[in-house]
């Protein structure tokens, strides 16, 4: 079943930046209610009451039934605006729906269970999809889908068409994947050098050209390479015909 929230606004008339700032600085929020037609309306909202709420449920599949004056709305909310830099809620859209009408929204995938491929083999589980999109009557919103991934092993996944929500039509691509196992990480063991002695510091190319060859060969000398002067390609002749 759906989860199901209150709040009280206020009707909003005043509108502009300046009146936005002294709202936020009387400690309440701005927001505005549209859908199915109607006129959008400004509302302001309690920040204390609002911020409370906001950490107890999962905004895009919680009706939340917003009372203005004699009359409540039964609606979702689809934006919450924040600032970028500073704590704090600047704006909220709220969508207003209808018991008879099915909406569109995202719901939470949760995932249950250990895999398989995790307790037994040491693998890694990757959620790749933390939501689906749904098509559903307000009333039959799930909080969450949960899904079981103890049968998990390594190299498996779980694609979207695995998933199964009474009552609602899960609108994402069917072959998308939702989480999989993966093998843990091998850290690559560097072999010494053949022929190294004991002790010896080798380094750069020049000391692994000295540990490859025999004793008493020679190291060649690394040839230097410069780019040419532009007088350098000019032949002595010519050089003389310009003097």
């Amino acid at each position: 079943m759906a989860q199901t929230a209150t709040l009280t606004a206020e009707p909003r008339t005043v509108r502009g930046t300046g009146e936005m700032r002294r709202l936020r600085q009387a400690g309440r929020t701005p927001a505005v209610i549209y859908g199915h037609g109607r006129e959008p309306a400004s509302l302001s909202l309690s920040s204390f009451e609002l911020g409370r709420l906001l950490e107890q449920i999962v905004p895009a599949s919680t009706i939340v039934d917003v009372t203005v004056g004699d009359a409540t709305y039964k609606t979702l909310i689809r934006e919450v605006q924040r600032h970028a830099l500073r704590p704090g809620i600047l704006h909220v859209d709220f969508y207003e729906i209808k018991a008879d009408e099915k909406i569109t929204l995202e719901v939470p995938v949760h995932l249950v269970g250990i895999p398989d491929g995790v307790r037994n083999q040491g693998g890694i589980l990757d959620q790749v999809l933390r939501t689906v999109e749904i098509e559903v009557l307000p009333a039959d919103i799930p909080e969450r889908v949960e899904l079981d991934v103890t049968a998990l092993t390594i190299g498996k996944s779980v694609p979207v068409s695995a998933l199964s929500i009474p009552r609602a039509r899960i609108l994402n691509d069917a072959a998308l994947t939702i989480c999989t196992v993966v093998a843990p990480r091998v850290e690559e063991v560097v072999a010494p050098v053949a022929g190294a002695v004991e002790g010896a510091v080798v380094e750069g190319a020049e000391g692994a050209a000295a540990v490859a060859a025999p004793a008493g060969t020679p190291v060649a000398e690394p040839e230097l390479i410069r780019k040419r002067k532009p007088d350098e390609d000019e032949d002595e002749d010519d050089k003389k015909k310009k003097k």
